[in-house]
């Protein structure tokens, strides 16, 4: 999958990494980069659509394979990318 923007600096927090395997983040990473946006819904999946032409945030939803959800936020700038799990918001 090619990526369709830049992700930046990545980090993770503390229960993402905790709960979350390192390959099924790194397979949810390259997701996100390619514009597969997880389980938003429609209305938030527009949003990113209409983001990555407008230098805003991006968002994406992920369930790790044991059911945890987590998050991928990439700043509107690019210049960092952020893997969370909702309660750490």
């Amino acid at each position: 999958m090619a990526a369709k923007f830049e992700v930046g600096q990545l980090g993770i927090t503390p229960g993402a990494q905790e709960l979350i395997p390192m390959k099924e983040v790194e397979v949810a990473l390259n997701r996100h980069a390619s514009g597969d946006w997880g389980k938003v819904c429609d209305d938030d999946n527009a949003q990113n659509e209409w983001a990555l032409e407008n230098d805003a945030r991006l968002m994406s939803v992920y369930e790790s394979a044991s059911g945890e959800s987590f998050w991928i936020i990439t700043e509107a700038d690019r210049s960092s990318t952020t893997i969370l799990l909702p309660s750490e918001y």
